[in-house]
């Protein structure tokens, strides 16, 4: 500064300049007032600190003692205390012109956050600074200064810096929610509440990666989801929690973007503001496919086993009881014969049980199979094993068809094995077609020329359990179970000239 020896340099001595209302209360009243408010009283450990970097001089000093009783106040010479932490810094003309890229360096450093930075310069000098000067401060103090404007032109820089540092802990701690949202190991989904349709308005990860769906769909109501199969039943339970406020938890058949479908074990709980309105809905979706796959093969096997343990066990018991008291050599051989056949069918059971049970437990394949090579085995292993029957087998183009659904040539061999087997033709015919369908599906169809499947052993699929008398129905929900598995489609059509059964799903579910 140019005026060290000028006692009106640096901060003025009249009553403003005190920073009090009557010129003779002592400079510290502030600070032990109980009427001062909570800035001014503020504990040392919650003062913000105010850098004074300038020369060692009596302008320090009075800076120094004005800004003291509300502020921690250090003191530098040297532009390296810059790399310090402070929450103002008040530099004078020598400082700035040394400092002047120490301060772009530094801004850098807290950026989002405000931090404050403060040029003193002698009177009459202001419009002498550069446009430069202007770019890299926040304020321009011209000196002498009263002690109060002082203190309350760097109070409102630092309530600025206040302000930036409430703004960035709260976005901070957005971003740190929305990270833990989007990490979160399921689905979750925040729409907004309207009349009918309820907007998307966020999606994590989890849902995209679900799903197959990405940001295209906020703004959609997330019916999106559902399709043909999805139960009546789930969305009228869905919609009546919706319309009375109330949350919801419910398994409902849902679709992926590329058609696929998947059960979803989905949740959903109203958003309530401070009044009490409901604002929006927050869903958790989570892919429960595999448990409710199980939980139907269980409920399958066990009636299967149930029914035909016991019919087969009493039929046995029947016949043994007619060898013990039939003198007759022919009926006892009879009885015999049935025993046996009676016992073969029974460890048929038990085979495909473990069949039913080893495909559709199966984990994922570590790498895509070639489809193309195992039914070209398949065909050759009916046509050794059925010499009369025609076997055909059709494949779209050259290369590989390379999938990774789980079971899926296990599934058709059921198909084309019991197609041969059950067809009492004297020369049986089967056709196994393969095509390549839009978004990565696979598309495959067995073609028999049998006496057909009859009705009750298909519409169990749908319409649930009945008597199941023998194991081969269980190929039926062999098929049906792998091609659920992968979230594919399943049909059979079958009559008098035969029956068709067909398995779509995609390549790499």
């Amino acid at each position: 500064m140019d005026s060290k020896s000028d006692p009106g340099s640096g901060v003025g001595d009249g009553d403003e300049a005190a920073g009090r209302p009557d010129g003779d209360a002592p400079a510290d009243r502030a600070a032990d007032d109980d009427t001062a408010s909570p800035i001014d009283r503020a504990p040392d450990r919650d003062r913000e600190t105010v850098l004074l970097l300038m020369d060692a001089d009596r302008d320090r000093g009075l800076l120094s003692e004005a800004l003291s009783e509300r502020y921690a106040v250090r003191t530098a010479e040297s532009p390296d205390a810059l790399a310090g932490e402070f929450d103002c810094c008040l530099l004078d003309a020598g400082a700035f012109e040394a400092a002047a890229d120490a301060v772009d360096v530094r801004r850098e450093r807290a950026d989002p956050t405000f931090l404050p930075f403060v040029l003193l310069v002698s009177t009459g000098s202001r419009a002498d600074l550069g446009h430069a000067a202007w770019e890299r401060v926040d304020d321009v103090v011209e000196l002498p200064v009263g002690r109060r404007a002082l203190v309350t032109r760097v109070s409102n820089l630092i309530e600025r810096r206040r302000t930036s540092l409430r703004f960035r802990q709260t976005v901070g701690d957005l971003r740190r929610k929305e990270q833990a949202m989007d990490e979160a190991p399921v689905g979750i989904t925040l729409a907004r509440a309207g009349d009918d349709n309820n907007p998307l308005i966020y999606h994590n990860e989890q849902f995209e990666e679900l799903t197959g769906y990405g940001d295209e769909v906020l703004g959609e109501d997330c019916r999106f989801l559902q399709g043909p199969d999805t139960g009546d039943e789930s969305r009228a339970r869905i919609r009546r929690a919706l319309d009375e406020d109330r949350p919801v938890e419910v398994d409902i058949l849902n679709y992926r973007a590329n058609g696929q479908k998947f059960w979803n074990r989905l949740s959903i709980a109203p958003l309530r503001d401070t009044a009490g309105e409901v604002t929006g809905y927050v869903g958790f979706q989570s892919d429960i496919t595999e448990r409710k796959i199980r939980e139907r093969r269980l409920e399958v096997m066990a009636r299967v086993l149930n029914h035909n343990l016991r019919n087969k066990m009493n039929l046995i018991e029947g016949y043994a009881d007619l060898l013990r008291d039939d003198p007759d050599e022919e009926s006892r051989r009879e009885s015999v014969d049935v025993i046996a056949e009676t016992a073969a069918d029974l460890t048929g059971i038990a085979s495909a049980v473990q069949t039913v049970d080893e495909t559709v437990s199966a984990s994922e394949l570590d790498a895509p199979m070639d489809l193309r090579d195992e039914l070209v085995e398949l065909r050759d292993r009916l046509r050794s094993r059925y010499p009369d029957a025609e076997v055909t087998l059709s494949l779209p183009g050259d290369g590989p068809i390379e999938t990774t659904a789980v079971g899926l040539s296990v599934a058709v061999s059921e198909a084309a094995e019991n197609a041969v087997k059950h067809n009492e033709r004297a020369t049986p015919s089967v056709e196994v077609s393969v095509e390549r369908r839009p978004q990565g599906w696979i598309a495959i169809e067995v073609k028999d020329d049998g006496p057909g499947i009859p009705d009750h052993e298909t519409q169990v699929l749908e319409a649930g359990e009945t008597s199941l008398t023998h194991a081969d129905r269980l190929g039926i929900w062999l098929m049906y179970w792998v091609v659920a598995k992968a979230g594919g489609e399943f049909d059979i059509e079958t009559g008098e000239d035969g029956t068709v059964i067909r398995l779509e799903v995609p390549a790499q579910p």
